[in-house]
């Protein structure tokens, strides 16, 4: 069992509450759906690293090991995905984009070997909206 004080956040605290911050572009939502065909369940994880470590890195689900220094920030649901696809960001990050909404896009050129999507020619992309009030 992880210990309680390593135990990954979840955003939004309250299931009913604030609207996620976490959306997807068309192309992003149906590139999904081909890992999830070829992987099977799948998660995002978006580190505060540089270069490729900015980038979404997109993981078989349980594959990347998340704990206190990570947050979840949505359950994304995608048509056609049977299952919500996670997206966990790590908390110091967070802190510094808790004022965005995140849209995860696709585009192409080669981005980190360890995503999923790198042989297929693409990367995963965040485009982010500056909010009027921070995220909790």
């Amino acid at each position: 069992m992880a210990d309680p004080v390593d135990a990954p956040a979840r955003f939004p605290p309250d299931p009913g509450g604030a609207a996620s911050p976490v959306s997807l572009t068309p192309a992003a939502a149906e590139l999904i759906r081909s890992l999830r065909g070829r992987h099977g369940p799948l998660m995002f994880h978006q580190s505060g690293g540089c270069c490729d470590g900015s980038a979404p890195m997109c993981f078989p689900a349980g594959e990347f090991r998340t704990g206190g220094s990570d947050v979840l920030l949505a359950s994304l649901v995608i048509d056609g995905v049977p299952e919500p696809v996670e997206f966990w960001i790590s908390k110091s990050q967070w802190q510094l984009w808790r004022h965005t909404r995140l849209t995860v896009d696709v585009i192409p050129g080669r981005g980190s070997g360890f995503s999923l999507e790198a042989p297929d020619g693409v990367r995963f992309l965040i485009r982010s909206h500056l909010t009027p009030t921070p995220t909790p």
